[in-house]
């Protein structure tokens, strides 16, 4: 059997090739093959590589599957004595992740391109590129974990055992399918004892620090990027002017586009009322931005739409649940109901703050993942 591991170049997944490899070395049946996936082009949009567009950004540490990554990537695969091969996923990671990015904040969301990205590349195009070199499964360095429940005949996915680590909240949309075909090495692993083995191993990528930005966006500043892409794309920008109003509807100032406020956002607000204020709603049809006092972010109910069930859920069932609304959220007791069309209510039992219309809403029993999708609408 053949093993496609997804490199990266970071610790994580270099370590996961490497426990990999071990087994191999160790008489285990896998022959395994390192793939890091091109997703995106880190010169493209020379007006953010750099303050004075000399292309110093295009190295920025932090990011992940930048130029360095892919050469760190290489190393290690050399290191371990694996077959590696870059495969390019750049034109339908754009597809799927960059313009979905930009649009979504263009309607006054708040995306997460991370979990498009797993859903729609690192496991669906993933697999398929495995199938086509003769691997029947890959790996990849996520902290989580997929067991097989034979009473149900189902794959479950579950958090990892690290929990500050654990990264099934971006992992939701996976299929049956994928989780069938899908080894996380890391699972059962702890941060502290990857490093270890990384170092143990003398894994020359031990020591690199994780990455934390959104690896098309350069500079951190996805207003900066949304604007440069746009330029790139020959789409004019029309004046996306409005007004920021308090919650009584009364005007305190004019804004540049909705696309540059999230829901809770306290800084950059431009208005001195002489205490904290913070965006409580968008709306990107009447371009109007409403803040207010911080006890007005809570809300209690939210409908989720294109949810992906993983455990068997059926259309009107209702059920007890923890759930997530961001990946630093605690995930807070709620009930949820599997609507018709692919939504799902959520009322929980007490209000949460900032609950934030494309954001993913993860829905967890204990340790195992029940499904989610993305915030569509908030009520009160």
């Amino acid at each position: 059997m053949t093993l496609a591991v997804a490199m990266s170049g970071g610790v994580d997944s270099s370590t996961a090739a490497a426990l990999l490899a071990e087994n191999n070395a160790n008489g285990g049946t896998p022959r395994v093959v390192g793939l890091t996936m091109q997703l995106w082009n880190q010169r493209r949009l020379p007006s953010l590589l750099g303050a004075e567009g000399d292309g110093s950004a295009a190295h920025a540490t932090g990011r992940c599957c930048s130029l360095d990554d892919v050469y760190d990537a290489r190393r290690v695969a050399a290191f371990l004595g694996l077959p590696y091969y870059v495969v390019n996923f750049e034109s339908r990671f754009e597809e799927a992740v960059v313009r979905p990015f930009v649009e979504s904040y263009q309607r006054g969301e708040t995306p997460v391109p991370c979990s498009l990205c797993n859903t729609e590349i690192k496991f669906a195009r993933f697999v398929e590129t495995a199938l086509q070199i003769g691997a029947e499964r890959i790996a990849t360095g996520h902290y989580a974990r997929v067991r097989y429940h034979s009473a149900t005949g189902r794959y479950q996915l579950l958090r990892a055992v690290d929990r500050v680590k654990d990264q099934s909240y971006f992992l939701f949309g996976l299929t049956q399918e994928q989780l069938a075909r899908t080894l996380f090495p890391l699972g059962d692993l702890t941060k502290e004892e990857v490093r270890a083995i990384a170092r143990r191993k003398n894994l020359p990528v031990a020591d690199k620090p994780d990455s934390q930005e959104i690896c098309f966006v350069p500079t951190g500043n996805y207003r900066r990027f949304i604007q440069a892409y746009l330029n790139e794309q020959g789409q004019k920008i029309e004046s996306a002017e409005g007004e920021v109003v308090s919650s009584d509807g009364r005007a305190l100032a004019r804004h540049a586009g909705v696309r540059n406020y999230t829901i809770g956002q306290r800084k950059g607000l431009g208005i001195a009322a002489g205490r904290p204020l913070y965006v409580t709603q968008i709306d990107p049809v009447g371009r109007r931005v409403t803040v207010g006092d911080g006890s007005e972010l809570f809300r209690r109910c939210l409908i989720a739409r294109e949810v992906n069930w993983i455990r068997a859920v059926q259309e009107g069932d209702s059920f007890e649940a923890e759930v997530k609304i961001r990946n630093r959220h605690s995930p807070a007791g709620a009930r949820v109901q599997a609507l018709g069309l692919g939504q799902a209510a959520v009322e929980f039992a007490e209000p949460q703050r900032a609950v934030t219309p494309g954001q993913a809403a993860v829905f967890y029993a204990g340790e195992e993942v029940v499904g989610g999708g993305w915030i569509a609408s908030v009520l009160d």
